[in-house]
């Protein structure tokens, strides 16, 4: 098949999953039978590539992993936030319905009230008439 060292070249590009030159390098290698001499001497650089390539994918999912707890987070959130929202409007409306009847009950007051300083103004102004009659009937009295 193909040496380590053969360079694969392609007419055309590749357009597969992605992958990188150095990906599809590593791909065809793995396709190859292991020679004599990397059986016995590259033992330890195949555990690198492995390690490298494990901690790749473990990084992956981990990253992966990590994105979802985010998106969950987020939704969570996003989902408090929603109900927050509802409860303050509910408080909002009741709040505002608060403030009408009390609006209202401050009108009828202000309403009873000048009604009742007009009485008062009107009895003040009798109380007048008749302390105006009592001094008069008074000076009559001591006149005979």
């Amino acid at each position: 098949m193909f040496s380590a060292q053969e360079a694969v070249q392609f007419e055309h590009p590749v357009h597969g999953p992605g992958l990188t030159a150095n990906e599809i390098q590593e791909l065809l290698s793995l396709l190859q039978p292991p020679s004599p001499t990397e059986i016995s001497g590259s033992r330890g650089s195949n555990q690198a590539v492995y390690s490298i390539d494990e901690r790749k994918r473990r990084r992956m999912v981990s990253n992966r992993e990590s994105a979802r707890r985010s998106r969950w987070r987020k939704k969570k959130h996003l989902e408090d936030l929603t109900q927050q929202l509802n409860r303050l409007k509910i408080q909002n409306r009741e709040l505002q319905n608060r403030l009408g009847s009390i609006i209202n009950q401050s009108h009828v007051l202000w309403r009873e009230n000048g009604r009742l300083m007009s009485e008062s103004v009107a009895l003040k102004a009798r109380l007048s008439d008749l302390r105006l009659v009592l001094a008069a009937m008074n000076a009559m009295q001591q006149a005979q």
